[in-house]
């Protein structure tokens, strides 16, 4: 692959959250992968519906899909003492943190230009607090972020759309055991 040919790497929560943004960026002919590294993930059965659906985005519109490792251990290390903190609080930061890095780091070893993430899409979360640590995260592994708001654009209804279309698998929580109990 040619550096021409690694342009983005985007990070992706599950197949809901990202089909809109895979569809359309495949539609303009941008050259990206999606990486799937939520580790996250309350069980490892939630993990791998959430990974398939999202393999599947990716092979309906001929995507490339990574899956980093699933390390349910070190995430509850992350986030150890801010288990009850509410949605959108520390906790997401400190989550958000950690999947970013994780991201960054791979991209710039693979060749990437940049990276970008679908974290801040869904209503539940705060598209300011994603940007804040993909900000920190970006300047520490010195690699572009590419700040888009997936929510704009057309982009939002074009997910729900796809959502039905595609009859993906759609939870209502992030993944996280703290947010199901939300």
């Amino acid at each position: 692959m040619s550096k021409a040919e690694k342009e983005l790497l985007l990070l992706s929560c599950c197949g809901p959250c990202s089909c809109g943004v895979i569809k359309t960026l495949a539609e303009k002919g941008v050259s990206f992968s999606v990486f799937f590294f939520n580790p996250n993930i309350s069980s490892l059965e939630e993990y791998e519906k959430r990974r398939d659906e999202n393999r599947r985005v990716c092979e309906t519109y001929g995507v490339s899909f990574i899956e980093g490792e699933y390390s349910p251990k070190a995430w509850f290390e992350k986030v150890k003492g801010f288990e009850d903190d509410p949605e959108r609080g520390k906790r997401c930061s400190l989550c958000f943190e950690m999947r970013l890095r994780q991201a960054a780091l791979y991209a710039k070893a693979k060749g990437f230009q940049k990276f970008s993430s679908v974290l801040g899409i869904s209503r539940y979360k705060d598209l300011n607090q994603v940007n804040a640590e993909a900000l920190n995260v970006s300047k520490e592994c010195e690699i572009s972020y590419d700040f888009t708001n997936w929510r704009k654009g057309g982009i939002q209804e074009l997910t729900h759309a796809l959502i039905q279309e595609l009859s993906l698998y759609n939870q209502t929580y992030c993944g996280c055991v703290f947010s199901k109990k939300r």
